[in-house]
């Protein structure tokens, strides 16, 4: 069991405002302030009016269905071993050493996973280095995978640059002021499932489904199952339990913007406790879609977030910076000297 705070609130945005052909500026300042709101408050937002259909978010939770039902051996064909690509067995990651931090139960994240991202050659015009944009492993062993999950990626594509726009209203920039900071943006979808043969016996109770750890970029889309799993930290440094509202698609920021913003807009702490109920592991697939910018892009200070005698995080590239994230994730090294493991400490 865990303590929540009755105040603790993910609120919901309506973002159509956004996506209608004619804009409305009254409107859209609205939307802009209440996203300013949750990303200065709890960095985690619902969102509604997002504009991807039902029948396309149904379509990509039966092609995770396709996939995840394959043997554990044939899935295993497509994995990639310290790339963020391919196919990742259950306790194979670690994202709690994401931030340094050692998994409280000493074991691995339970999930399982299959990830996909933008590649070198969407962008023939650049000489962009493979290990920030590295091929695709598709799965031939499930032949209706690929197409839904491709439709997906681009739906949230666009979605992302739309909320790229409604955040650069709300930070009071220039419309334009991204634009040369993801214009080859490094973009991610890891698709997961919560669920093991072993679901079927009493689990234990120190289980770690998926690890406290922040998203390493600018921001997440995460489409998820309707079930308890996902806990987000508060600000009182207790854990509170979050899932999608009916239609909404829940989105947190990255650790891209808190580093831009000097952490007015807060990357905030999340993980993923075991759904488990009488006992036994209750499934929960989620997708979530990784917008982090581009692979040379540089992390400093923007302007106005930067208050008399305060200090900003030292300038890093959006490459080095997950970089750094991925190698505790994947291979156990450490990151040191993270505002955001100390939360995870305190709330231990």
């Amino acid at each position: 069991m865990h303590e929540t705070d009755t105040e603790f609130h993910v609120p919901t945005v309506d973002i159509s405002a956004y996506l209608a052909d004619v804009p409305d500026p009254s409107a859209r300042a609205d939307v802009a302030a209440q996203l300013d709101r949750a990303c200065r408050e709890v960095g985690f937002v619902q969102i509604v009016g997002h504009g991807i259909p039902d029948d396309v978010q149904a379509d990509l939770a039966a092609a995770l269905d396709e996939f995840f039902a394959l043997p554990l051996e044939t899935k295993k064909c497509y994995r990639r071993p310290g790339e963020n690509r391919g196919y990742a067995p259950p306790k194979s990651e670690s994202l709690s050493m994401s931030l340094g931090v050692a998994s409280a139960s000493a074991m691995n994240d339970f999930y399982e996973a299959i990830t996909v991202g933008t590649e070198a050659a969407d962008f023939p015009e650049l000489d962009l280095p493979e290990v920030s944009y590295p091929h695709n492993t598709w799965p031939e062993a499930a032949p209706s995978f690929r197409a839904p999950v491709e439709e997906y990626f681009r739906r949230a594509q666009d979605l992302s640059r739309i909320l790229m726009s409604a955040l650069t209203d709300a930070l009071g920039l220039g419309v334009d002021y991204f634009d040369t900071l993801v214009d080859h943006s490094i973009e991610v979808l890891k698709m997961n499932n919560y669920a093991l043969p072993e679901s079927e016996i009493a689990v234990a109770d120190d289980l770690t489904g998926m690890g406290a750890h922040t998203d390493f970029g600018i921001l997440t889309v995460l489409w998820a199952d309707r079930v308890p799993g996902l806990q987000v930290l508060g600000g009182d440094g207790l854990w509170h339990d979050v899932q999608p509202a009916e239609g909404a698609l829940l989105v947190n920021l990255g650790d891209a913007l808190a580093r831009w913003t000097n952490d007015r807009w807060r990357s905030t702490v999340h993980r993923v406790d075991p759904p488990v109920v009488d006992g036994r592991i209750l499934r929960r697939r989620s997708a979530a879609f990784f917008f982090d910018g581009n692979h040379d892009a540089v992390i400093e200070t923007l302007p106005g977030c930067l208050g008399e005698g305060e200090t900003g995080y030292p300038p890093i590239t959006i490459a080095d910076n997950i970089a750094a994230k991925l190698a505790g994730m994947k291979d156990g090294v450490a990151p040191v000297g993270l505002r955001e493991a100390e939360r995870v400490l305190a709330a231990r």
